[in-house]
């Protein structure tokens, strides 16, 4: 199972997701220093989702159709160079406002991100055995939160440190490593789909994932959870307005999450869950919902930190369980196309959470919109719970 290729290939996304994750909280930190507004905040969420919600079925087929890797070799080579874009705005070498320089690139990174995943997810079925997918699916999400958690870390650090042109030149290095690393993973991949017409093709992964109510309930449910539960966009003002610290605070913050998800990541490789997945799945966003309620009422750094932390621990079952509900549930060549569609309800509910936050808290305040974002989270479990039998009942063993 712990090929040297499975290796590289977690290093890969470990890199390139430290690459974009640092870009992200470096960005939020430089907007809200330049505007000192939720709002804008929030619209760095909006500029990443359009490009993103645009380009991911395209990149889905693509991925099918013609490489596994090359678009996310090409992803990664933006990315470097979106980076280096950043660095020239911070040192004021673009003219015009700087702010809409930064949601430019921004934008150009949600619309690279979008063939990183369906790449990743494919090759990852290539190097294991289909009886590994449920300890892979932990090992894979640990791998991805380490950068979550690494990633705003070290942007939080770096800023603090050494300035924002440092945090994003080193952005730009991840992205060329990553780069290398994925050209030099081995695989034999078998012949890609043939052509087919573009829309037929994307409509054809749509009716696969609308006909299986145990992966479009998965879907669902996280994405939205993660639009109305999802504090992360306003930690910048939580950070300066509430709990009065400097970027490193910001930094502890962004990576609080992610550490929990990658501590019950590690536990899940050992202690898969199959017997009442659905409930265990439902549980978990249920908890995380309640977190970010505590959160958005907590008044002490510490406090806040440990509740984020929390929240990454059930949001890190969240994300093992629908990642292995997707792997097993999904045929070899709908791979890409079946990535990209959930790239839709999770990652652009990212970006629309962060937009729906920043507006949130322009017309209810800060800690109310947190508060009422957690509330919603809770209904939508058990919306859920009540429409979704299927994946309420489910047995992962079902899927083998």
């Amino acid at each position: 199972m712990f090929s040297l290729n499975l290796l590289k290939l977690i290093s890969f996304r470990i890199q390139i997701v430290l690459a974009y994750q640092m870009i992200a909280v470096v960005v939020g930190w430089h907007v809200y220093e330049l505007t000192h507004d939720p709002l804008a905040l929030g619209l760095i969420g909006l500029a990443e989702l359009i490009p993103y919600f645009c380009s991911t079925l395209f990149a889905g087929y693509l991925v099918d159709h013609y490489s596994r890797r090359k678009f996310a070799l090409a992803a990664c080579l933006v990315t470097s160079v979106n980076s280096l874009m950043l660095v020239m705005a911070s040192m004021g070498k673009l003219h015009g406002d700087i702010t809409w320089w930064i949601y430019a690139a921004v934008g150009l990174v949600g619309m690279v991100r979008t063939f990183i995943t369906p790449s990743y997810m494919s090759l990852l079925a290539l190097v294991l055995p289909r009886k590994a997918f449920s300890k892979a699916a932990g090992i894979s999400s640990s791998a991805f939160q380490f950068g979550l958690v690494a990633g705003p870390a070290l942007g939080g650090v770096l800023v603090g440190w050494a300035g924002k042109e440092v945090a994003y030149g080193v952005s730009a290095a991840l992205a060329i490593s990553a780069m290398f690393t994925l050209l030099s993973v081995k695989v034999e991949e078998p012949p890609l789909a043939r052509p087919s017409p573009v829309f037929s093709s994307i409509a054809e992964g749509l009716r696969f994932v609308m006909g299986k109510q145990v992966i479009l309930g998965a879907q669902a449910l996280d994405m939205f959870a993660v639009l109305f539960g999802g504090a992360v966009a306003m930690l910048p003002a939580f950070v300066q307005d509430i709990f009065h610290y400097g970027p490193e605070g910001l930094g502890i913050l962004r990576a609080a999450p992610a550490v929990g998800a990658v501590l019950i990541g590690v536990i899940l490789v050992r202690y898969t869950i199959s017997r009442h997945a659905g409930r265990w799945l439902l549980g978990a966003v249920a908890g995380f919902g309640l977190c970010i309620i505590l959160f958005g009422i907590s008044t002490h750094f510490w406090v806040a930190a440990a509740l984020l932390f929390l929240s990454g621990v059930f949001d890190g079952v969240s994300i093992v369980m629908r990642t292995t509900i997707l792997q097993l549930a999904t045929p070899d060549n709908m791979r890409g196309r079946v990535s990209a569609i959930n790239g839709i309800f999770i990652g652009s509910s990212n970006e629309l959470g962060a937009f729906e936050s920043g507006v949130a808290a322009r017309l209810l305040g800060l800690v109310p919109s947190v508060v009422f974002g957690g509330v919603m989270t809770l209904m939508v479990v058990g919306i859920t719970a009540r429409l979704a039998p299927q994946l309420r009942k489910l047995d992962m063993r079902q899927l083998h």
